[in-house]
Protein backbone atom coordinates (compact mmCIF):
# COMPACT_ATOMS: atom_id res chain seq x y z
CA UNK A 1 0.00 0.00 0.00
CA UNK A 2 1.36 3.51 -1.14
CA UNK A 3 1.92 5.95 1.70
CA UNK A 4 0.15 9.46 1.30
CA UNK A 5 3.43 11.35 1.07
CA UNK A 6 4.21 9.09 -2.24
CA UNK A 7 0.78 9.76 -3.50
CA UNK A 8 1.21 13.92 -3.14
CA UNK A 9 4.23 13.35 -5.71
CA UNK A 10 1.76 11.99 -8.40
CA UNK A 11 1.08 13.51 -11.34
CA UNK A 12 -2.62 12.08 -11.17
CA UNK A 13 -5.02 14.16 -8.77
CA UNK A 14 -5.75 12.16 -5.26
CA UNK A 15 -9.47 12.06 -4.96
CA UNK A 16 -10.53 11.53 -1.78
CA UNK A 17 -14.21 10.69 -0.46
CA UNK A 18 -15.15 12.01 3.13
CA UNK A 19 -16.91 9.13 5.23
CA UNK A 20 -18.34 9.38 8.33
CA UNK A 21 -18.56 5.68 9.87
CA UNK A 22 -16.96 2.38 9.22
CA UNK A 23 -19.12 1.35 6.78
CA UNK A 24 -19.17 4.45 4.52
CA UNK A 25 -15.37 4.41 4.99
CA UNK A 26 -15.54 0.15 4.28
CA UNK A 27 -17.74 0.62 0.83
CA UNK A 28 -15.30 3.79 0.04
CA UNK A 29 -12.45 1.23 -0.33
CA UNK A 30 -14.15 -1.56 -2.03
CA UNK A 31 -15.09 0.95 -4.86
CA UNK A 32 -11.14 1.53 -5.27
CA UNK A 33 -10.23 4.73 -3.58
CA UNK A 34 -6.79 4.86 -2.39
CA UNK A 35 -7.62 7.16 0.83
CA UNK A 36 -10.35 8.12 2.50
CA UNK A 37 -11.22 11.59 4.61
CA UNK A 38 -12.65 11.45 8.04
CA UNK A 39 -15.35 13.95 7.93
CA UNK A 40 -15.80 16.73 10.88
CA UNK A 41 -18.86 18.09 9.43
CA UNK A 42 -20.44 14.14 9.10
CA UNK A 43 -18.97 13.41 12.52
CA UNK A 44 -20.70 15.46 14.04
CA UNK A 45 -24.95 15.25 11.83
CA UNK A 46 -24.37 11.45 12.42
CA UNK A 47 -23.33 11.05 15.98
CA UNK A 48 -25.60 13.82 17.06
CA UNK A 49 -27.68 15.01 14.80
CA UNK A 50 -25.83 18.52 14.99
CA UNK A 51 -24.40 20.90 12.71
CA UNK A 52 -20.68 21.32 12.21
CA UNK A 53 -20.75 23.64 14.65
CA UNK A 54 -17.97 23.16 17.30
CA UNK A 55 -20.21 20.28 18.88
CA UNK A 56 -17.41 17.28 18.35
CA UNK A 57 -13.98 16.97 20.13
CA UNK A 58 -10.89 15.26 20.83
CA UNK A 59 -12.66 12.58 21.80
CA UNK A 60 -15.21 11.45 19.44
CA UNK A 61 -12.84 12.33 16.49
CA UNK A 62 -10.05 9.85 18.46
CA UNK A 63 -13.32 7.45 18.95
CA UNK A 64 -14.11 7.79 14.94
CA UNK A 65 -10.90 7.85 13.59
CA UNK A 66 -9.96 4.19 15.86
CA UNK A 67 -12.87 2.57 14.02
CA UNK A 68 -12.44 3.81 10.40
CA UNK A 69 -8.72 2.75 10.57
CA UNK A 70 -9.76 -1.06 11.92
CA UNK A 71 -12.26 -1.52 9.29
CA UNK A 72 -10.27 -0.93 6.00
CA UNK A 73 -6.45 -0.58 5.08
CA UNK A 74 -6.27 2.36 2.85
CA UNK A 75 -4.46 5.57 4.60
CA UNK A 76 -6.67 7.64 6.61
CA UNK A 77 -7.17 11.21 7.03
CA UNK A 78 -8.84 12.41 9.70
CA UNK A 79 -10.31 16.15 9.88
CA UNK A 80 -9.01 17.52 13.65
CA UNK A 81 -10.83 20.61 13.63
CA UNK A 82 -8.88 23.31 15.40
CA UNK A 83 -7.10 20.41 17.08
CA UNK A 84 -9.58 21.34 20.05
CA UNK A 85 -7.29 23.67 22.39
CA UNK A 86 -3.53 25.10 22.39
CA UNK A 87 -0.56 23.71 20.96
CA UNK A 88 -0.29 20.95 23.59
CA UNK A 89 -3.36 19.90 22.74
CA UNK A 90 -2.50 19.42 19.46
CA UNK A 91 0.48 17.63 20.15
CA UNK A 92 -1.52 15.37 22.14
CA UNK A 93 -4.19 14.75 19.39
CA UNK A 94 -1.74 13.87 16.95
CA UNK A 95 -0.63 10.98 19.44
CA UNK A 96 -3.45 9.82 20.06
CA UNK A 97 -4.72 9.34 15.97
CA UNK A 98 -1.22 8.12 14.85
CA UNK A 99 -1.96 5.25 17.81
CA UNK A 100 -4.83 5.16 16.20
CA UNK A 101 -3.71 4.27 12.84
CA UNK A 102 -5.05 7.75 11.16
CA UNK A 103 -2.00 8.63 7.87
CA UNK A 104 -2.97 12.19 8.73
CA UNK A 105 -4.88 15.57 10.08
CA UNK A 106 -6.25 18.53 8.38
CA UNK A 107 -5.94 20.96 11.52
CA UNK A 108 -7.18 24.45 10.84
CA UNK A 109 -6.87 27.85 12.21
CA UNK A 110 -10.00 28.79 12.52
CA UNK A 111 -10.95 30.20 16.36
CA UNK A 112 -13.20 27.83 18.49
CA UNK A 113 -16.00 27.12 18.46
CA UNK A 114 -15.25 26.27 14.67
CA UNK A 115 -17.79 26.01 11.80
CA UNK A 116 -17.96 24.47 8.51
CA UNK A 117 -16.04 26.59 6.19
CA UNK A 118 -18.36 27.10 3.95
CA UNK A 119 -21.04 28.86 6.17
CA UNK A 120 -21.09 32.34 8.04
CA UNK A 121 -19.17 33.68 10.53
CA UNK A 122 -16.28 32.31 10.53
CA UNK A 123 -13.47 33.60 12.89
CA UNK A 124 -9.62 32.59 12.87
CA UNK A 125 -6.52 32.93 15.08
CA UNK A 126 -3.55 34.67 14.27
CA UNK A 127 -0.92 33.57 11.92
CA UNK A 128 1.55 33.27 15.08
CA UNK A 129 -0.76 30.85 17.43
CA UNK A 130 -1.66 28.90 14.16
CA UNK A 131 2.29 28.63 13.80
CA UNK A 132 2.51 27.26 17.60
CA UNK A 133 -0.21 24.73 17.08
CA UNK A 134 1.33 23.24 13.68
CA UNK A 135 4.74 22.74 14.77
CA UNK A 136 3.29 21.03 18.01
CA UNK A 137 1.60 18.85 15.47
CA UNK A 138 5.04 18.50 13.18
CA UNK A 139 6.96 17.66 16.73
CA UNK A 140 4.28 15.01 17.86
CA UNK A 141 4.26 12.77 14.44
CA UNK A 142 6.88 9.86 14.79
CA UNK A 143 5.79 8.18 11.37
CA UNK A 144 7.74 10.33 9.29
CA UNK A 145 4.64 8.97 6.34
CA UNK A 146 2.08 11.07 8.69
CA UNK A 147 0.94 13.98 6.95
CA UNK A 148 -0.36 17.15 7.93
CA UNK A 149 -2.30 19.77 6.23
CA UNK A 150 -2.81 22.78 6.95
CA UNK A 151 -6.46 24.35 6.36
CA UNK A 152 -6.72 28.22 6.20
CA UNK A 153 -10.14 29.94 6.72
CA UNK A 154 -8.95 33.07 6.17
CA UNK A 155 -10.29 34.06 2.84
CA UNK A 156 -13.78 34.68 4.72
CA UNK A 157 -12.45 37.08 7.30
CA UNK A 158 -9.24 38.82 5.72
CA UNK A 159 -9.23 38.26 2.17
CA UNK A 160 -7.62 35.61 -0.28
CA UNK A 161 -4.17 37.28 -0.83
CA UNK A 162 -3.80 37.03 3.38
CA UNK A 163 -5.06 33.77 2.84
CA UNK A 164 -2.38 32.35 0.13
CA UNK A 165 0.81 34.36 3.15
CA UNK A 166 -1.11 32.34 5.84
CA UNK A 167 -0.27 29.06 3.26
CA UNK A 168 3.19 30.11 2.19
CA UNK A 169 4.10 30.55 5.35
CA UNK A 170 2.51 27.08 6.88
CA UNK A 171 4.49 26.00 3.56
CA UNK A 172 7.59 26.93 5.80
CA UNK A 173 6.50 25.81 8.97
CA UNK A 174 6.43 22.30 7.71
CA UNK A 175 3.22 21.82 6.61
CA UNK A 176 2.77 18.53 4.33
CA UNK A 177 0.14 20.13 1.66
CA UNK A 178 -1.88 23.53 1.78
CA UNK A 179 -5.78 24.23 2.21
CA UNK A 180 -7.28 27.32 0.97
CA UNK A 181 -10.57 26.75 1.84
CA UNK A 182 -13.96 27.92 0.22
CA UNK A 183 -12.61 30.22 -2.68
CA UNK A 184 -15.30 31.88 -4.47
CA UNK A 185 -14.16 31.48 -7.73
CA UNK A 186 -12.00 29.83 -10.41
CA UNK A 187 -9.58 32.83 -10.74
CA UNK A 188 -9.49 32.58 -6.92
CA UNK A 189 -8.42 28.76 -7.36
CA UNK A 190 -6.32 29.56 -10.13
CA UNK A 191 -4.65 32.38 -8.16
CA UNK A 192 -3.75 29.81 -5.22
CA UNK A 193 -2.31 27.02 -7.95
CA UNK A 194 -0.07 30.32 -9.16
CA UNK A 195 1.21 31.77 -6.02
CA UNK A 196 1.73 28.46 -3.37
CA UNK A 197 4.43 26.09 -4.15
CA UNK A 198 3.30 23.45 -2.16
CA UNK A 199 0.68 20.42 -2.87
CA UNK A 200 -2.81 21.89 -2.66
CA UNK A 201 -6.22 20.70 -1.39
CA UNK A 202 -9.42 21.73 -3.35
CA UNK A 203 -12.78 21.03 -1.90
CA UNK A 204 -15.63 20.29 -3.65
CA UNK A 205 -19.05 20.65 -1.86
CA UNK A 206 -22.35 20.17 -3.40
CA UNK A 207 -23.84 23.67 -3.09
CA UNK A 208 -20.85 25.16 -1.21
CA UNK A 209 -18.79 28.54 -1.58
CA UNK A 210 -16.69 27.10 -4.23
CA UNK A 211 -17.83 26.32 -8.06
CA UNK A 212 -17.55 22.24 -8.28
CA UNK A 213 -14.87 21.44 -11.31
CA UNK A 214 -13.20 18.19 -12.55
CA UNK A 215 -10.66 17.18 -10.86
CA UNK A 216 -8.45 17.33 -14.22
CA UNK A 217 -9.45 20.57 -14.18
CA UNK A 218 -8.32 21.67 -10.71
CA UNK A 219 -5.04 19.21 -11.27
CA UNK A 220 -3.98 21.68 -14.27
CA UNK A 221 -4.79 24.50 -11.55
CA UNK A 222 -2.15 23.38 -9.20
CA UNK A 223 -4.00 20.85 -7.17
CA UNK A 224 -2.81 17.59 -6.16
CA UNK A 225 -5.64 16.37 -3.58
CA UNK A 226 -9.55 16.89 -5.00
CA UNK A 227 -11.66 16.53 -1.84
CA UNK A 228 -15.64 15.09 -1.83
CA UNK A 229 -16.18 15.56 1.90
CA UNK A 230 -20.00 15.66 1.87
CA UNK A 231 -20.83 13.64 -1.49
CA UNK A 232 -21.69 10.26 0.62
CA UNK A 233 -23.22 12.37 3.57
CA UNK A 234 -25.60 14.36 1.03
CA UNK A 235 -26.28 11.15 -1.26
CA UNK A 236 -27.23 8.44 1.82
CA UNK A 237 -29.65 11.45 3.14
CA UNK A 238 -31.22 11.65 0.40
CA UNK A 239 -31.73 7.93 -0.09
CA UNK A 240 -32.92 7.83 3.66
CA UNK A 241 -35.08 10.51 2.91
CA UNK A 242 -36.67 8.91 -0.52
CA UNK A 243 -37.62 5.29 0.75
CA UNK A 244 -38.88 6.63 4.75
CA UNK A 245 -40.92 8.88 2.79
CA UNK A 246 -42.38 6.32 0.74
CA UNK A 247 -42.63 3.63 3.69
CA UNK A 248 -44.84 6.21 5.01
CA UNK A 249 -46.74 7.35 2.22
CA UNK A 250 -47.51 3.35 0.78
CA UNK A 251 -46.42 1.04 3.53
CA UNK A 252 -44.13 -0.90 1.78
CA UNK A 253 -40.22 -0.53 0.04
CA UNK A 254 -41.18 -2.29 -3.15
CA UNK A 255 -40.53 0.86 -5.39
CA UNK A 256 -37.06 0.79 -4.28
CA UNK A 257 -36.43 -2.40 -4.15
CA UNK A 258 -33.85 -1.83 -7.47
CA UNK A 259 -32.42 1.03 -5.78
CA UNK A 260 -30.93 -0.95 -2.79
CA UNK A 261 -28.50 -3.13 -2.08
CA UNK A 262 -29.98 -6.44 -0.92
CA UNK A 263 -29.29 -8.81 2.23
CA UNK A 264 -26.85 -10.88 0.75
CA UNK A 265 -24.90 -8.21 -1.01
CA UNK A 266 -25.07 -6.08 2.47
CA UNK A 267 -23.56 -9.19 4.53
CA UNK A 268 -20.95 -9.28 1.60
CA UNK A 269 -19.78 -5.77 2.22
CA UNK A 270 -19.35 -6.59 5.98
CA UNK A 271 -17.19 -9.71 5.24
CA UNK A 272 -19.89 -12.39 7.08
CA UNK A 273 -18.33 -15.14 5.38
CA UNK A 274 -14.80 -14.50 6.72
CA UNK A 275 -16.37 -14.59 10.42
CA UNK A 276 -18.38 -17.48 9.48
CA UNK A 277 -15.10 -19.52 8.35
CA UNK A 278 -13.13 -17.87 12.02
CA UNK A 279 -16.37 -18.89 13.69
CA UNK A 280 -16.03 -23.02 12.49
CA UNK A 281 -12.59 -22.40 13.10
CA UNK A 282 -11.99 -22.00 16.97
CA UNK A 283 -15.37 -24.36 17.24
CA UNK A 284 -12.90 -27.00 16.00
CA UNK A 285 -10.19 -26.26 17.99
CA UNK A 286 -12.32 -26.64 21.53
CA UNK A 287 -13.02 -30.44 20.59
Amino acid sequence: MKNLKSMLKSKKPLVIPGVYDALSAKIAQKVGFNAIFQTGYGTSATLFGMPDYGFIGASETVDNARRFCRAVQVPVIVDSDTGYGNALSVWKLVKELESAGASGIFLEDQRWPKRCGHMQGKEVVSQEEYTEKLSASIDARENKDFIIVARIDARATKGLDEAIERGKQNKKTGADAIFVEAPKSIDGMKQIGKEINAPLVANMIEGGATPLSSAKSLNKMGFNIVLYPLSVLYANTFATINILTELKKSGNTLKYKQKVVNFDQFNDLVELTKFRKMEKKYKKSKK
